[in-house]
């Protein structure tokens, strides 16, 4: 149940880019006396502060507080593929997010069922890694091959790294999200 909530709250945060354009929109609406706040107008405010708060605390949760342990590991080949997936993304949300016209009770549950299935189709097929919030805090994103020092065996996986990736044949310590998805511990960085 823990992980279903950590990949729940690391879904929320790859849209909070998303949440805070809907609303600026809506702040600037009510500045500008084109909108009142009334019922619905009160629950997007609610909504939006509340998935803001929910994806900035389960980025943190999955970054930084997470207990899980590292696995030191040999890198073999990598490949920085940030652009392939980034604006690709960040394009979908704005699109969504600029004329979508929250006021109307349609137009919000609209917004609210493609969340509910984005989300369904992210959490299901493990694309934790379409994370446009991590790129616009510095993460890159890679595809590796790697090499685990204690067991031999060698994995592919997706990975986060602040900053640049160490380089090939270098060690650094991970931490695996899932089977295929992974951040780079800054706490055991290491270049051996």
């Amino acid at each position: 149940m823990k992980l279903f909530f950590k990949d729940l709250s690391l879904y929320i945060s790859a849209f909070v880019p998303m949440y805070i354009l809907v609303f600026v929109k809506l702040v600037v609406e009510i500045i500008n006396q084109n909108l009142t706040f009334n019922v619905l107008n009160t629950l997007n405010f609610c909504t939006l502060l509340l998935l803001i708060g929910i994806g900035i605390f389960g980025l943190v949760w999955n970054v930084s507080l997470d207990t899980e342990s590292a696995v030191q590991v040999k890198i073999i080949s990598k490949e920085n593929i940030t652009d392939k997936h980034f604006l690709g993304y960040f394009s979908l949300f704005v699109f969504f997010a600029i004329p979508l016209d929250l006021s109307l009770v349609s137009a919000y549950c609209v917004y609210i069922l493609v969340l509910v299935m984005i989300g369904i189709v992210y959490i299901n097929n493990s694309l934790f890694y379409i994370n446009p919030l991590l790129n616009i805090l510095g993460y890159n994103f890679y595809d590796i091959e790697y090499e685990e020092l204690v067991t031999g065996e060698r994995k592919t996986a997706k990975i986060f790294c602040k900053g640049s990736l160490p380089a090939r044949d270098k060690t650094c310590w991970i931490k695996n999200k899932n089977q295929h998805f992974c951040f780079i511990d800054k706490k055991h960085i290491g270049n051996h």
